[in-house]
């Protein structure tokens, strides 16, 4: 609803007067509301949209075209936009039916053409978007993303959604053999590189826990976590007939990332956290 006011002026004998000041309210017969169905993301994730136009007048709207900024923010000079649109993602409802798709750019902006919602109706688009590198993935990193609809008889209408970047730990592991050529009866040492991505810690209460089966079996087995000394069975347990291994849930823990975003490019970039398991053993 929004408020006009409107004043005349008249004019005679080379004078002028003013009328009182009329006051009324225009009724908007439109409303456009916009929900997130994952209102979390991660880089490279995937979220659907839902933009529902209510249509509460008595005379149906055509021609409307719905724009998206995908999620767009601006650093220095430059706009970024940290979604891209899922080609053919694209639903079209109108009173909850299915309807041929209308036009649709990609952009940025995302546009899509052509809607129509009925009188005393509504109409739906739904579509899927994923997040780039332009994506914030610090902790507490989100995505304002707006949506307008305009078209003939319609003053702009806006809705906003905000969806919030995953607080968690993303690690991955890679294994390493020396020597790679060993006597009979000689030593050798694995080493496990365990790497975080994620903007959050991995704590004792993810319980992380690295196995493995060694063969050949290795015997008189030590093992060291981040240059500390592990005591079995409280930090891990093997068993040196089946050659199975195994860290205990809680004894790996590994820093978050030291996310940052580039002021040039506005590419976000992690440098992992890293912890490091040796076993070494005799074979």
């Amino acid at each position: 609803m929004a408020t006009f006011t409107n004043r005349a002026t008249l004019s005679y004998s080379g004078g002028t007067v003013n009328s009182n000041i009329a006051a009324g309210e225009i009724v908007e017969v439109l409303s456009v509301t916009k929900t997130a169905v994952i209102n979390d993301y991660s880089q490279g994730s995937e979220t659907t949209y839902a933009v529902n136009i209510v249509n509460s007048g008595n005379t149906a709207f055509t021609g409307l075209t719905l724009s998206d900024n995908l999620g767009g923010y601006v650093l220095g000079a430059q706009t970024l936009q940290p979604l891209d649109y899922v080609d053919g993602s694209v639903k079209y409802f109108v009173n909850g039916t299915l309807t041929a798709t209308p036009t649709v750019t990609a952009g940025p902006p995302l546009t899509v053409g052509g809607i129509t919602v009925p009188a005393n109706g509504n109409a739906t688009v739904i579509y899927a978007v994923k997040t780039n590198a332009y994506a914030p993935a610090d902790a507490g990193g989100q995505i304002v993303n707006t949506v307008t609809v305009a078209g003939t008889g319609v003053s702009d209408l806006t809705a906003t959604e905000t969806i919030t970047v995953r607080n968690e730990p993303n690690l991955t592991i890679s294994k390493s053999l020396s020597p790679t050529t060993v006597t009979e009866n000689g030593q050798v040492t694995y080493t496990f590189l365990i790497q975080n991505t994620g903007n959050a810690e991995a704590t004792a209460v993810d319980n992380a826990i690295v196995t493995d089966t060694f063969n050949p079996v290795l015997s008189n087995i030590s093992v060291m976590y981040n240059g500390t000394v592990l005591a079995s069975p409280t930090d891990y347990t093997y068993d040196a007939v089946s050659g199975v291994f195994a860290t205990t849930a809680g004894t790996i823990t590994v820093p978050a990332a030291t996310i940052v975003q580039n002021p040039t490019t506005g590419i976000w970039t992690a440098d992992p956290g890293v912890a490091t398991l040796t076993v070494t053993g005799t074979i």
